[in-house]
C-alpha cells in the first residue's frame, strides 16, 4: 500500500513538473544560417540578442522573437530580417511581407531574406514570385539543398502547365496564343527543348528567318548531332541571305548526312552564289609545270573564271575518255560552251600537251564568249599591225594568234617569232589567263 502511494506521488510531481516547462512548438520555417561574416561586425550585446531571436524563429516562436528584436536599434541590419520572420510566424503576412521587402532592399546580398520572402509567396499561392526569389539565393549558391529543389519544384510544374496550354492552343489553330505560351515557357526553362522547337516551326512557317535562327541555334548547343535541327538551321540562314554561315552549316551536315542529294544541291548553289571552289590538290601543281596538259587547261579556266562563265545551257556532250580524270567536272562545263573542243571519235584527250597557237585558239574562244554575254574587253594593240615571222595568213590559227596579241593575252619574241608548237609551260597559261582577267570590265 505504501508503495502505491509513493507511485502516484511520483507521477503527480512528474506532471507538475511537466506543465510548468513552456511548450516551443515546431518550426514553421525554413531559416537557414545567419551570415557570420556581418554578424560578427556587430557588438557582443547585439549579438547575443540576434542570435537567442533567431533560435527563436527556428523554434517557431514568433512573438518571441519580436519581442527579442524590439531591443535593437532599426538601423541594425538584421532587425528588419527578424521582424519580418517574426511577424511571418504570427501570421502576419502584410506586414512580413512589407519587412522582407525592405529587408532587400537595405542588403539584397543575404540569402536568408529572399528564403523568407520564397517561402511567403509559396503560402499565399505566388509560385511566379516565389520562382525569382529562389532564382535569388541559387545566384549566389547554385547548389542550396533547400531552395534548389524547390526551384525545380516550381519550374517543372509551370513548364509542363505553360507547355500544355501551348499545344492546346496549336490544336486550335490559335498560332499568336501558342507562340505567347511558349516564350512563357522558356521564362521558366531557358533549356526546353520542346519550347524551342515548337517557336523555331512557327516562325520558319512565318518565315521570321532570323527568329526562327535564335532557337535553332539554341537547339543545337543542346543537341549538336541532331541532323534535322542542323538542317533546319543551315536552311534558315540560307533564306535569311546569310549565305556563308549557310554554306558552313550546310556543310557540317554533309559530313553528318552525306547521302543527303538535297544537301548536296544546295550546297552547290550556295558556292556559286559564294564563288566558293573546293580546287583540287592537283591543281596547285600547275604553276610548276613545263607544258600542261588539256585537263589542266580546263581546270585552270574553270577555277579562274568560275565568277564569269554561268552553268552552260545545253547537256555536256558525251566523253569516253575522262572518267579518270581529276578535271572532269570543268572538262564537261567548258566543252558544254564550246571553250575546249573534243574530237570526233568524242574523245577528249585530257593529257595530252597544250600548245602556244592551241592555247591562243582557247583564249580566242573565250574572248568571244565573254563577249556575248555582255562583258567589255579593250584591246592594247591594232591587229593591222601585228607581224609574224612563223605564222603565215593562212594558218589554221592565225586569227586565232592575232587576237590573244592584240588584247596583250599572248606575246611574240624579240624577233616577232610566235613559236607556235612550243608547249605551255603553267606559268605562261595563268599570267596569259590573269591577264585577261584584268582586261574584264
Amino acid at each position: 500500500m505504501v508503495k502505491k502511494k509513493i507511485f502516484i506521488s511520483i507521477c503527480i510531481l512528474f506532471l507538475m513538473w511537466s506543465c510548468q516547462i513552456e511548450q516551443i512548438p515546431s518550426p514553421q520555417i525554413y531559416t537557414g544560417n545567419l551570415p557570420q561574416s556581418q554578424v560578427s561586425e556587430l557588438s557582443l550585446d547585439e549579438r547575443i540578442i540576434i542570435e537567442e531571436a533567431w533560435n527563436d524563429i527556428r523554434n517557431g516562436n514568433g512573438k518571441r522573437s519580436l519581442s527579442q528584436v524590439s531591443k535593437l536599434s532599426p538601423e541594425n541590419p538584421f532587425y528588419t530580417i527578424i521582424t519580418a520572420y517574426s511577424y511571418y510566424l504570427l501570421n502576419d503576412i502584410q506586414s512580413a511581407e512589407h519587412y522582407f521587402k525592405r529587408a532587400i532592399e537595405e542588403n539584397p546580398e543575404i540569402t536568408i531574406t529572399h528564403l523568407g520572402l520564397a517561402q511567403l509567396y509559396q503560402k499565399t499561392m505566388r509560385d511566379d514570385f516565389a520562382f525569382l526569389e529562389y532564382r535569388e539565393v541559387l545566384k549566389n549558391d547554385p547548389e542550396h539543398t533547400w531552395a534548389k529543389p524547390r526551384y525545380e519544384e516550381i519550374k517543372a510544374d509551370k513548364t509542363r502547365d505553360i507547355l500544355q496550354t501551348a499545344q492546346g492552343h496549336m490544336k486550335r489553330g490559335d498560332i499568336s496564343a501558342s507562340e505567347k505560351e511558349y516564350l512563357k515557357a522558356l521564362y521558366y526553362s531557358p533549356e526546353s527543348i520542346q519550347a524551342h522547337s515548337a517557336l523555331a516551326d512557327i516562325y520558319l512557317e512565318q518565315n521570321k528567318y532570323e527568329r526562327a535562327i535564335i532557337h535553332l541555334k539554341t537547339l543545337l548547343s543542346y543537341q549538336p548531332e541532331n541532323t534535322q535541327f542542323l538542317k533546319s538551321y543551315a536552311e534558315a540562314l540560307f533564306q535569311n541571305e546569310e549565305f556563308k554561315k549557310s554554306y558552313e552549316a550546310y556543310k557540317d551536315l554533309q559530313r553528318q548526312a552525306s547521302q543527303d542529294k538535297d544537301v548536296d544541291r544546295r550546297i552547290e548553289q550556295l558556292k556559286n552564289r559564294l564563288g566558293i571552289f573546293e580546287m583540287p590538290s592537283q591543281y596547285n601543281t600547275i604553276p610548276s609545270r613545263e607544258a600542261i596538259t588539256r585537263e589542266d587547261m580546263a581546270a585552270i579556266l574553270g577555277i579562274e573564271f568560275h565568277k564569269h562563265l554561268q552553268d552552260p545551257k545545253k547537256e555536256p556532250p558525251i566523253i569516253i575518255d575522262i572518267s579518270t580524270s581529276w578535271a572532269t567536272e570543268y572538262i564537261l562545263k567548258l566543252t558544254s560552251m564550246d571553250i575546249l573542243d573534243i574530237y570526233p571519235n568524242h574523245t577528249f584527250k585530257p593529257k595530252k600537251i597544250v600548245t602556244r597557237d592551241q592555247l591562243a585558239e582557247i583564249i580566242y574562244r573565250l574572248i568571244n564568249h565573254l563577249k556575248q554575254n555582255g562583258y567589255t574587253l579593250i584591246q592594247q594593240i591594232p591587229p593591222q599591225s601585228i607581224n609574224l615571222s612563223d605564222v603565215p595568213p593562212n594558218n589554221f590559227y592565225y586569227r586565232p594568234i592575232i587576237m590573244a596579241i592584240s588584247y596583250g593575252v599572248l606575246n611574240t619574241s624579240m624577233g616577232r617569232n610566235f613559236n607556235p608548237e612550243n608547249p605551255v609551260s603553267g606559268q605562261e597559261a595563268l599570267r596569259a589567263i590573269n591577264i585577261l582577267l584584268s582586261l574584264i570590265k
